[in-house]
């Protein structure tokens, strides 16, 4: 059992009287427990895992359903699973893996990702702010978090981050995938992705690599990582993946970031418990998006059991 730990997570309370300057009350809250892998020599590049018979699997559960199929057949949905029941030889299957789709609020793990970099090279001060801030944007997805956070990076750092090689969470050669070039906001400039000229963009394929390299300790670097899973840990909102998984595993940890903006509905997750250990990744253009996410869990669970 990993012990738990405690963040403290500042939030501002506004004086009554005098300058309108904001103090921080320490709140703690008890941190999930993490479910870091250690073992370098099991890490292997994700798509080198690519099980074909879960793929085959997975393509018939969805297909079974006329209105998925339907959807899949018009790069509509996308779907990533990876099993991680055996560490030492996940498996990783996904349905229109390198098809890039608006995803709202999915990609504020680029967000995260490059503040955890600039927190990092000391470009940017891991000041009780920012912590509240990455947390509520991820927890909460508060879009003013998510602004004030884009705006102390900026758009090129973001871009400089995924596009890097060590992570190449957007990369043309595979369709793009994660990309955030506006601000949660009405205003602000855009900064579109250059194959498709997404402002808010993901793939299911780059997602489910964000979470697995998160896992094995390699965004940033292994401290980074366990933080970033830790800030994603104990989701806030409870529609979607969540839903379904509170309902089926109650005591399961779940880290999670979605995202809804009209008919765009997008999801991901990691699963953790005795039973089930997998991600998951789901990306629609539906405008039941909502209800098709809630209702992939099911199947996915159908597939891996």
């Amino acid at each position: 059992m990993v012990k738990r730990l405690l963040i403290i997570i500042l939030l501002p309370v506004l004086l009554m009287s005098g300058p309108a300057k904001p103090t921080y009350e320490a709140v703690t809250v008890a941190d999930p427990e993490i479910p870091m892998h250690v073992d370098d020599a099991s890490f292997q590049s994700l798509r080198s895992l690519e099980d074909n018979r879960l793929e085959s699997r997975l393509m018939q559960k969805l297909s079974e359903n006329p209105e998925w199929k339907g959807l899949i057949e018009n790069d509509r949905m996308a779907v990533g699973l990876v099993d991680l029941r055996d560490m030492a030889h996940p498996r990783f299957a996904a349905i229109n893996g390198n098809t890039m789709m608006y995803a709202a609020s999915l990609p504020k793990i680029a967000i995260l990702l490059t503040a955890m970099d600039a927190l990092e090279k000391n470009e940017l001060d891991e000041t009780p702010e920012i912590k509240q801030d990455l947390r509520l944007m991820i927890a909460k997805s508060d879009n003013h978090a998510s602004t004030r956070m884009i705006d102390r990076l900026g758009y090129h750092k973001i871009e400089q981050v995924l596009t890097d090689p060590r992570y190449a969470l957007y990369d043309p050669n595979y369709g793009g995938g994660l990309w955030v070039g506006k601000r949660y906001a009405a205003e602000g400039e855009r900064y579109p992705d250059p194959i498709k000229g997404l402002s808010h963009a993901a793939s299911v394929t780059q997602v489910c690599r964000f979470y697995y390299m998160m896992i094995f300790g390699k965004l940033v670097s292994f401290e980074r990582s366990r933080q970033m899973l830790s800030i994603m840990g104990t989701p806030e909102l409870h529609h979607k993946f969540v839903n379904t998984l509170e309902a089926i595993a109650p005591s399961a940890l779940l880290f999670r970031k979605s995202g809804s903006w009209q008919n765009y509905h997008s999801d991901s997750i990691l699963v953790w418990d005795k039973d089930r250990k997998y991600i998951l990744v789901g990306l629609t253009e539906a405008s039941d998006g909502e209800t098709i996410l809630r209702k992939l869990v099911l199947s996915v669970e159908e597939v891996l059991n």
